[in-house]
């Protein structure tokens, strides 16, 4: 597992091997359980993860009652709450493990730390936050001029691994439609391909 961050670090930095090595040697490698919880709606984050295998689900609840799917990780994606903003710092969303998974889990408390002692480390953390950023803007723009037909299709080009490993309900809910939509959607693009 720990090439697969080997590969990522060195996608954002030009750390030494040696470098690389220690900095993976401070970090927390854990495994978590299908079903496991790693943030509640309304708790506020201490720490922030990293995918190395699995599938993470990012939703909330709304005033209905209903749950909302906003996002979904995956192999070499990194989890943070950005809520600085907020008076009372608490997530807006609950991330819950799909699979079972092996998570690169940081401390937020020590984050600074650290960036002091690793320098390269913050550069590739700005570096990840800005390529990310920029691809969650266009992403969030081209989702919203979308119908949900195009949605899906988008879905297929970018994330097609998503289609087997999550539930078509929360599928759909990740898209703005119902299940029975994702269905007949699904339907008119395999006849479209056929």
């Amino acid at each position: 597992m720990k090439s697969i961050l080997y590969k990522y670090m060195s996608k954002f930095t030009s750390l030494t091997e040696e470098q690389q090595k220690t900095i993976a040697n401070e970090i927390k490698i854990d495994e978590f359980k299908k079903g496991t919880i790693l943030l509640r709606q309304g708790d506020v984050p201490t720490k922030c993860y990293f995918v190395l295998k699995g599938c993470i689900r990012q939703y909330s609840v709304n005033e209905e009652g209903k749950e909302v799917t906003s996002n979904f990780y995956t192999e070499e994606q990194a989890i943070a709450v950005f809520n600085n903003h907020k008076l009372d710092k608490s997530s807006e969303y609950t991330f819950t493990c799909l699979e079972d998974s092996v998570l690169v889990k940081g401390e937020l408390d020590t984050e600074q730390d650290m960036y002091t002692k690793y320098t390269q480390l913050e550069i590739m953390t700005r570096k990840m936050i800005e390529e990310n950023f920029g691809k969650v803007q266009e992403e969030f723009a081209t989702f919203i001029a979308s119908t949900p037909e195009e949605r899906f299709k988008t879905l297929l080009l970018k994330r097609p691994q998503l289609i087997g490993r999550v539930p078509q309900h929360q599928l759909a809910s990740y898209l703005g439609i119902t299940p029975e939509s994702l269905s007949r959607i699904k339907k008119r693009v395999e006849i479209d391909h056929s």
